[in-house]
């Protein structure tokens, strides 16, 4: 075995424990619904919106669904503060994805990329808050992993964390306005609400198809 290999291996190997850890933290301790946790986070009192704009940063790294916890948010707070206070959770821990994600993959990183991700991500480079806030624009892509792809295509830290925070507010609204109309009982809110998440989630979709035919 040459020198300095025995190192990675041990790096790589509590590298996989520490994610072992975190998808049975998800699966496990974090299992809850919707309606579950939005009485927790009211469980809080004052602190409520705090406690939960910091599990929205921290979110990533224990692999919990972005979709469950905006709707969380809508089901406590209502579609405007829901809205409001995950938008800042959520492009907190965007930010905080993409930091840890430079840092602990920095050979990929570095990497130039060959044939079409070379493509990928040369264009990322290059145009890192259009691919990025288009990308954010569709909620049913999944949030973390356009952190991630950002990251490792070098996108700018400040393009990323601008088009992520624009990017978002239709889909979070989406969420959180789903979530707020199942507290109000009402049938016509919840078509409603469904009809705007279906519309908020389409347009973006037939808008990115157009530009990418044009490309």
């Amino acid at each position: 075995m040459k020198k300095g290999t025995a190192p990675k291996i041990g790096k790589w190997l509590l590298a996989a424990a520490a994610i072992v850890l975190i998808i049975w933290l998800s699966r496990s301790v974090f299992d809850v619904d919707a309606n579950g946790l939005r009485r927790w986070i009211l469980s809080f009192g004052f602190w409520a919106p705090a406690i939960y704009m910091l599990i929205y940063t921290i979110r990533p790294l224990v692999f919990f669904p972005a979709s469950v916890l905006s709707i969380a948010g809508g089901l406590a707070f209502g579609a405007w503060q829901g809205t409001f206070y995950t938008i800042i959770g959520a492009t907190l821990g965007a930010m905080l994805s993409f930091i840890i994600a430079k840092s602990v993959g920095k050979s990929l990183v570095r990497k130039e990329w060959t044939g079409n991700a070379g493509k990928i991500q040369s264009q990322m480079e290059q145009n890192g808050f259009l691919y990025v806030l288009l990308f954010r624009f569709i909620p049913v892509i999944n949030f973390d992993l356009i952190s991630y792809a950002a990251a490792f295509a070098k996108v700018r830290f400040g393009s990323f964390a601008l088009a992520t925070l624009i990017g978002i507010i239709p889909g979070t609204f989406a969420y959180n306005f789903l979530g707020s109309s199942f507290i109000s009982g009402n049938p016509r809110i919840i078509i409603l609400a469904v009809l705007v998440f279906a519309v908020l989630t389409a347009v973006p979709i037939l808008i990115r198809n157009k530009w990418n035919k044009k490309q």
